[in-house]
């Protein structure tokens, strides 16, 4: 229970950013024979809800139409950790560094079209920063070809994994391992757990706190 704790994201802030970085989701309906279907989505988290684009027709929508409670979830697996870390013989101790957001809401499908051009445009925004396109307006033909889902979250419960439960001594330790390895993304995750990188010398800066 106590690691659990520590694992928690506690900063509402902290997840909007998150949310606001992501491009992928997953949003889990119910099918009509009540198992779940997952299926990944763009999405903008705007306004404390979640807003996604989809075809006007689909299985996910009549899902929703049956049943509007839904999951959504957000993951971004920051880092593998290879067993050898820790034991050159144990695989049993491979382990992930990582940051996920949970979801559990209603669902339902968007009808008011200013609530439309709203959402869209700020999925425009989101996935299309450097514009050049003209601003979606409400009385836009295209309003009437898409589906807009909205999640009007219950919980939002946030974890995250970049060795906030380690000492700092075995932290700095991790932290070199990582560099070492040398994947494409050791020196993002280094940031995030708080290090810069000068020359060949680590430098904590910070102890992760979300």
């Amino acid at each position: 229970m106590q690691l659990t704790k520590i694992l928690q994201i506690k900063s509402y802030k902290k997840i909007k950013e998150f949310l606001h970085q992501e491009h992928v989701g997953r949003i889990a309906t119910i099918d009509a024979d009540g198992y779940p279907q997952i299926i990944p989505m763009n999405f903008v988290f705007m306004n404390d809800v979640v807003y996604m684009h989809s075809h006007i027709r689909g299985e996910k929508l009549e899902n929703i139409s049956r049943n509007c409670n839904v999951g959504f979830e957000v993951d971004r697996e920051l880092e593998f950790l290879p067993s050898y870390f820790e034991d050159p013989q144990n695989a049993s101790l491979a382990d992930t560094l990582y940051i996920s957001i949970v979801i559990k809401g209603s669902a339902s499908i968007v009808s008011d079209r200013y609530e439309k051009t709203s959402a869209l445009n700020g999925l425009m925004q989101k996935y299309q920063p450097e514009g050049r396109y003209s601003p979606i307006t409400p009385d836009m033909r295209v309003l009437d070809a898409v589906a807009i889902i909205k999640i009007t979250p219950r919980t939002i419960y946030g974890k995250y994994k970049i060795g906030q439960n380690l000492s700092a001594k075995d932290r700095l330790n991790l932290a070199q391992k990582i560099l070492k390895k040398g994947s494409p993304t050791a020196k993002s995750t280094l940031r995030i757990m708080g290090f810069e990188i000068s020359g060949d010398e680590i430098i904590m800066t910070d102890q992760p706190t979300w």
